[in-house]
């Protein structure tokens, strides 16, 4: 498919009240008005990036997933985001990429974030996943992930898209406005990044800024501050003419990552 339609969608989330957010997700998402063949949702978008695993964490076949399911099945597209999983006895951060049908591809977020404790709380990932949608190779992460660019290198041109899903807080907004650019331009990719928009239950303030970048660098979509669905589409021909005329991704350094 040469034209992939891409629908972000910068939420409000309400303190780890799992009804409250899917309620007013879904009422949100009614206000769509195009088809669209992916809905991208924040981090932890059914609680807020919170550690309190013993009230938010739901099992694989919990009420979140069957939401997005429901959503996937309504809008005829793939609906995206993460949520706390509890399986055999661990927690994850959990990436989920549900499709209409029901199948899903999970991604477990590999960076977790010390600072707030989270790597004490969850098990971190160990593998990488990149998905399919209409011939479009898009790989998924989670907010942390940003800041470790050897762990998103678009090695072969393995993909086409960088997906981060993220609660980055205002203060360090100026990091999440530099990387997600220097991730597209690196690595000759579309690079997409939702975030989530005001305070959380431990006053941290949100500020949006979810973007799309093409891969010379150019912005496709921003928009800081406020909530904002938006619908945008990307271009294959974009993607091929930068890889063709600057063809930087056959001399990158070969290595080996050790997990």
């Amino acid at each position: 498919m040469d034209a992939l339609k891409i629908t972000t969608f910068q939420a409000y989330l309400f303190w780890e009240n799992i009804d409250k957010n899917l309620n007013n997700l879904a009422l949100k998402l009614s206000g769509i008005r195009e088809k669209t063949d992916l809905i991208v949702l924040p981090e932890m978008f059914n609680t807020g990036f919170t550690m309190n695993v013993e009230r938010c964490a739901e099992r694989p076949d919990g009420k979140t997933m069957h939401w997005m399911l429901e959503m996937a099945q309504k809008y005829n597209c793939v609906v995206a985001g993460s949520l706390i999983i509890e399986e055999d006895g661990n927690y994850y951060n959990r990436f989920v990429w549900m499709t209409k049908d029901g199948d899903y591809v999970k991604y477990d977020k590999r960076h977790l974030f010390g600072m707030a404790k989270e790597d004490t709380v969850f098990t971190a990932g160990t593998q990488r996943v990149i998905v399919d949608l209409h011939g479009w190779k898009i790989c998924p992460m989670i907010c942390y992930d940003l800041r470790f660019p050897v762990w998103s290198r678009n090695l072969d041109g393995a993909y086409d898209i960088l997906l981060y899903i993220a609660s980055w807080p205002d203060k360090r907004s100026a990091h999440w406005r530099s990387l997600i650019p220097a991730r597209a331009i690196e690595n000759q990719a579309f690079v997409i990044g939702v975030n989530r928009v005001g305070h959380d239950g431990n006053e941290i303030y949100y500020s949006g800024g979810s973007m799309c970048i093409s891969p010379v660098g150019d912005v496709v979509y921003y928009k800081p501050e406020y909530e904002d669905l938006y619908t945008f589409t990307i271009y294959r021909k974009d993607l091929d003419d930068t890889r063709q005329g600057l063809p930087f991704l056959k001399d990158m350094d070969n290595f080996n990552l050790e997990i």
